[in-house]
């Protein structure tokens, strides 16, 4: 089980030497033994109680009519912010919304219990996603606590997607599902050492999942391998009537594995994007030996071809995120049901303020008090930084460089190494290279390159809107050369011997 890829768990139970039982019950003994216990990782929020039965109706499927396909039994997470309509809650890791369930499954949720998938459980997350304050450590929730990064349990695991990272870097789970506005599945998959895809927006339904802003959240999968995220991201696509802007997006594949060729870099144009180099010195060497792996498996490297976002870009983008975070919640709040503790924004920061010791014991609730101050989508404040922002960092950004030198795809740091959790002063991140597709609604994809004092560090590759099948080749092909991936250690804290490493 430890390390196995989903299609090898899919082999081993067609020849019956595993079942979706067996494995759900390793999984869910592995989380008692190293999330709850142990080295307690905080990862996993909460366990399905139902998660067996579940299996063993799967099992029983198998048996009289066959797998429905790659995801048939296999144990997946989600997390804390996704709908699931059955005995779990979901919170966004806030206690203002614990005790209140949901009326129906997020689609995301529903199309992952159609392909045959065991929901695990919900997993721990930055609480609201990590757009509360402008001084949050990442990972820590009222309802979960801090999720601890499984290199080094003093370092911060980065988030908002937090425990879903840690819970497959662990193998607590096969995969799981994470969710990003800017770099919420890119910076804790490259910190805790998996493979992170953020799709293009509107590839996948957001109904259901508490959202930050309908014009960059999206959901995605995350797994220990390429091949485990391209099963995983074939489950949850499609168009969806409660999310319109996926029944505008381009018809996607039906299955992203056959984009898996070990050969894929051979001709691949890559751009090396210098500007996000510099955050770590011994980050950059590991990126730079990746680059040179890529050309010694025959990618063409334009270098440099660098990716700067102008400052009413980066400033803009704030913005559209205060706007929308209030519009959007509230109206995912109002569909909650008369049961939950919160209806509003409003509401929130009240609830906030009356539960201070529980809720704010290490940071406050700076941006959610922003968001509150800001007027309706039809400010003109609002639409001119929505427009800047898709224009600087798509047409004139991510589309102009592609074009300008004929690539297939643009590389970079996904980021430093994993900083100290630190309640003084807050995160301190180490650079990132998300924004611009984050910003723009394009896909992203960070794989593991190696390792920097024992902590890992991911390189990341991006594209235009809907290149998710270009990325996955030559992520994919990358990982096949390098073979980067160590699992975790669980030490206390890094290793000196791990200097040079």
């Amino acid at each position: 089980m430890i390390e196995m890829t989903i299609l090898e768990m899919q082999q081993k139970m067609a020849s019956g030497e595993l079942t979706a039982r067996s494995l759900t019950e390793s999984y869910l003994k592995r989380i008692a033994e190293i999330d709850h216990a142990g080295p307690t990782l905080r990862s996993v929020i909460e366990v399905n109680p139902d998660a067996l039965e579940i299996a063993d109706t799967l099992d029983a499927e198998r048996r009289e009519s066959g797998a429905r396909g790659s995801l048939h039994g296999i144990p997946i997470l989600l997390k804390d912010n996704i709908d699931t309509a059955d005995r779990m809650m979901t919170t966004a890791g806030s206690v203002a919304l614990a005790g209140a369930p949901v009326q129906r499954d997020a689609t995301v949720a529903s199309k992952l219990r159609a392909a045959g998938a065991v929901i695990l459980g919900k997993t721990n997350l930055s609480e609201w996603a990590n757009f509360r304050s402008t001084h949050s450590v990442s990972g820590w929730s009222s309802r979960g606590g801090q999720t601890r990064n499984p290199y080094a349990l003093d370092r911060n695991p980065c988030g908002s997607s937090s425990g879903s990272a840690v819970a497959v870097a662990a193998n607590l789970c096969a995969a799981a599902v994470g969710t990003e506005t800017d770099g919420s599945i890119i910076c804790p998959s490259h910190i805790n050492g998996i493979v992170g895809l953020k799709p293009t927006l509107g590839l996948v339904s957001r109904a259901g999942i508490i959202p930050i802003a309908h014009s960059q959240d999206t959901a995605g999968p995350m797994g220990r391998t390429v091949s485990d995220v391209a099963v995983l991201l074939s489950a949850m696509i499609g168009p969806d009537p409660r999310d319109p802007v996926t029944e505008s997006a381009e018809q996607p594949p039906a299955d992203y594995t056959r984009f898996l060729a070990a050969d894929g870099l051979k001709g691949a144009r890559l751009g090396v994007a210098r500007n996000f180099f510099g955050y770590n010195p011994r980050g950059d060497q590991v990126i730079e030996e990746a680059i040179a792996a890529m050309r010694e498996a025959g990618a063409e490297i334009i270098d440099p071809a660098s990716l700067e976002l102008p400052k009413e870009a980066v400033d803009g983008e704030m913005e559209v995120l205060l706007y929308e975070f209030k519009a959007d919640l509230n109206a995912y709040l109002a569909e909650r049901g008369p049961d939950s503790p919160v209806h509003s924004l409003a509401e929130l920061i009240a609830f906030n303020e009356q539960h201070t010791d529980e809720v704010m014991p290490y940071f406050g609730q700076e941006l959610v008090i922003m968001a509150e101050a800001k007027g309706p989508l039809t400010e003109e404040a609002y639409q001119q930084a929505l427009e800047a922002n898709r224009r600087f960092a798509g047409e004139e950004g991510i589309d102009a460089l592609l074009r300008a030198h004929n690539l297939d795809a643009i590389v970079a740091p996904s980021g430093g190494p994993a900083w100290l959790i630190d309640y003084v002063n807050g995160d301190h991140h180490g650079g990132s290279s998300s924004s611009p597709a984050a910003m723009a609604g394009y896909p992203n994809i960070t794989v593991p390159a190696g390792f920097v004092w024992g902590l890992p560090v991911g390189i990341s590759f991006f594209a235009g809107a809907f290149s998710e099948p270009a990325l996955i080749r030559l992520a994919y092909a990358f990982e096949q050369i390098t073979q980067a991936r160590r699992p975790p250690q669980f030490r206390a804290t890094m290793n000196p011997a791990d200097i040079h490493s």
